[in-house]
């Protein structure tokens, strides 16, 4: 008896359903998603709803050991996953697809696609932003600002060092991930003209950033990276470190732009992923979407900016970015598939 329920779920793994182990899927993008409010289609949108509804992921396969079921379009051509909020989840959910016996996704183009908060020195709200450096917020030494030595900037400390942003930088376990920068242009050369939506919210709101002349932008398309923490910080001194977080990671080469909670779990899982022939880190892109700005107005409070926006109900630009992501993903996503006989065997670059 005990043999046989060690075997039984061994055996569900491998026969999910009659008939799935005969049919192993060779999607040509994943979209990764990180949220969804309620339903895939038909009520308030997260992060999924529109590429589920627009790109016509039909199909719902069982999931039960990631966050939310999968969904794909008819042909398998597309494959949609949620990761649920966070790092711990974004990288169990990406590492329990990548080893689903369903799936070949050695020669899949993975499009991490969700919304964020911007730093109004970089960028307006609904702006659409593709990032290089992605590094990881959570992993440090901590000691409380109010009690660190007078001369640190913060009390943060990069894993076993000392002090803030001592030499050498170390990201061996993973504070940091590059992307494959030529991938990364190609995208934003392909998608820097698209046209994204602007509304008389995000005017208001972008209207009390004075003195910050990047903030008061219509949104547009941009190259910046991204910042992942588990912890939903906000505020002018986090800001600060935020930059010089991800300036000390990307040895002075990366501009911090975003922020975001789930990325660096979602490429520790594909690098890991890749290491076993299942997953090609190279083919990943990562879209963030500007919701909201990461800081306050200038004479401004940055709790009353943290607890919600005063201007209307929510981010004010909470739906133009959700379409923002997937007016300027998609496009992506159609490129790959419509050339697809070249791109299976070479990465696009710029």
């Amino acid at each position: 008896m005990r043999f046989r329920l060690f075997l039984l779920p061994l055996f569900s793994l491998c026969l999910l359903s009659p008939g799935a182990a005969a049919e192993v899927l060779r999607p040509k993008v994943v979209v990764v998603a990180m949220f969804e409010a309620g339903e895939d289609t038909g009520d308030r949108p997260g992060e999924f709803q529109f590429w589920v509804e627009r790109e016509k992921l039909t199909r719902v396969l069982p999931f039960p050991q990631g966050y939310r079921s999968l969904r794909a379009n008819a042909v398998g051509s597309v494959l949609g996953v949620v990761t649920g909020v966070g790092t711990a989840r974004s990288a169990a959910t990406i590492m329990a697809l990548g080893l689903d016996p369903r799936f070949d996704l050695s020669k899949s183009y993975w499009l991490v696609a969700g919304i964020a908060g911007i730093d109004p020195h970089d960028g307006p709200l609904g702006a659409a932003v593709w990032a290089e450096w992605v590094v990881d917020g959570d992993l440090s030494h901590e000691i409380d600002a109010r009690e660190k030595p007078a001369d640190w900037p913060t009390g943060y400390i990069p894993l076993r060092k000392k002090k803030p942003y001592e030499l050498p930088v170390d990201r061996s376990e993973g504070e940091a991930y590059r992307l494959n920068g030529k991938f990364v242009e190609w995208a934003y050369q392909l998608t820097k003209d698209t046209s994204l939506g602007d509304t008389p919210e995000m005017q208001k709101r972008r209207a009390l950033y004075t003195g910050f002349p990047a903030a008061q932008r219509p949104p547009l398309v941009m190259k910046g990276d991204t910042l992942s923490a588990m912890t939903y910080w906000h505020g002018a001194i986090l800001n600060r470190w935020a930059n010089d977080w991800v300036k000390y990671y990307s040895d002075g080469t990366g501009n911090y732009v975003t922020t975001a909670m789930e990325d660096t779990g979602t490429l520790q899982s594909l690098t890991w992923l890749a290491r076993a022939g299942r997953a090609d880190v190279d083919r990943v892109l990562v879209l963030r979407t500007a919701s909201n700005f990461d800081m306050q107005w200038p004479g401004g409070d940055a709790a009353e900016s943290l607890s919600g926006e005063k201007l209307g109900p929510g981010y004010s630009a909470y739906l133009p970015s959700l379409e923002a992501a997937h007016k300027v993903g998609s496009r992506v996503v159609h490129e790959l598939i419509k050339n697809w006989a070249r791109y299976e065997m070479a990465v696009p670059q710029r």
